[in-house]
């Protein structure tokens, strides 16, 4: 049996009729870029999540930069992130021009550590990027508390995690800005690249769309260096068709991890993930630690028997060559790096499929 990390198929099947006809009305229309999908995808998006501003984007990473450029963060500033990401959270400080600082992350979930946020701040520090790793939100009640007390802006990377919850409002919503990517491997994915900008904050909104068109409010009245960065009109109307059914997707991720979690149980040599009890985690990976020194053993083994995983990250951001020289020790994303493994996950797997993973999982084990 060959089993891939991810199966678009059943996603595509089930939505083929409203996806044809979302591109063909765009490819009717004659207008691609900056159009009514795009707007309708924007007020769409936005009600879903419950927040003023919704600006699409062309990606994920141009929505950090943008991000932290609207607010202001720049040449000479820190900014405090995780380095258990991808690179692109570390990659949009430094493209802003900024110097990213790493803390170490907490072993329960590998998100970021509020402690040692806390003890990081210098007088340099501006801004503060909590990542929603593996669709599992940050514990952001004493992120935001410290950032409040600081006066530290607060940019979620919220690329892994569309849907989430904490404490029963979105996650993205709970700082200045929060940053979506609609990678098509992403819970909420375009069949291109696709990214979002969301806020509450007027100021911060204005200067995102201004940012998104070259610096310019008005075309050819450019007031600032600025970017192309748009989400176009064809990945506008596929997201407005896989919106509508997000909630449906997510909740069988949701099931999907409920059941991995269950046939992992008692499993020697295998440690899943916290969940926080106040918070909904979307599952965009299922990530399990191999606790016993055999994580790449285990890793070929599985693919012997067809079964495709993924280990996100094998380098943690700080030791990746551009970063390595600021000379960080961080043990726990150092350790998390040589132990995750990430198995097969979508809406539709299934439950055959599921067991059939977990006893080769365990058998890879032995």
């Amino acid at each position: 049996m060959k089993i891939p990390m991810l199966d678009l198929n059943p996603e595509i099947d089930l939505l083929w009729e409203e996806l044809m006809q979302a591109m063909q009305q765009v490819l009717r229309s004659g207008h691609f870029i900056m159009g009514s999908q795009g707007k309708a995808f924007e007020s769409e998006v936005a009600r879903y999540l419950g927040c003023k501003h919704a600006i699409g984007l062309n990606s994920g990473t141009d929505a950090l930069v943008i991000a932290l450029r609207a607010a202001g963060i720049g040449p000479g500033d820190e900014v405090i992130t995780t380095p258990f990401t991808f690179f692109a959270t570390a990659e949009a400080i430094s493209h802003v021009g900024a110097v990213p600082v790493f803390v170490d992350v907490v072993q329960e979930t590998l998100n970021l550590d509020a402690k040692a946020l806390e003890q990081a701040i210098t007088p340099r520090t501006k801004a503060v990027i909590p990542v929603h790793l593996y669709g599992n939100p940050c514990d952001l009640e004493p992120i935001m508390a410290i950032a409040s007390q600081h006066g530290l802006r607060v940019i979620e990377d919220v690329a892994q995690a569309f849907g989430g919850e904490y404490r029963g409002r979105k996650v993205g919503t709970w700082g200045d800005a929060g940053c979506f990517s609609f990678f098509p491997t992403k819970n909420l994915g375009a069949y291109g690249d696709g990214g979002l900008l969301v806020t509450d904050d007027d100021e911060l909104a204005e200067q995102a769309r201004m940012l998104r068109q070259h610096g310019a409010k008005r075309k050819y009245f450019n007031e600032v260096i600025g970017y192309n960065s748009r989400l176009d009109e064809l990945q506008a109307a596929i997201l407005r068709v896989k919106l509508q059914r997000i909630e449906e997707f997510n909740e069988g991720r949701i099931q999907a991890a409920s059941y991995y979690r269950k046939l992992l149980e008692g499993v020697a040599g295998i440690k899943c993930l916290d969940e926080q009890s106040d918070s909904r985690h979307v599952y965009h990976q299922m990530t399990v630690l191999i606790t016993n020194d055999m994580r790449d053993q285990v890793q070929k083994r599985l693919a012997e028997e067809g079964i495709d995983t993924m280990i996100y990250y094998p380098v943690p951001v700080h030791k990746l060559p551009v970063y390595q020289g600021l000379g960080y020790q961080l043990p726990i994303a150092e350790r998390a790096a040589n132990q995750a493994l990430s198995l097969p996950i979508w809406p539709q797997i299934g439950r055959n499929i599921q067991e059939h993973v977990i006893d080769k999982l365990k058998e890879a084990l032995v």
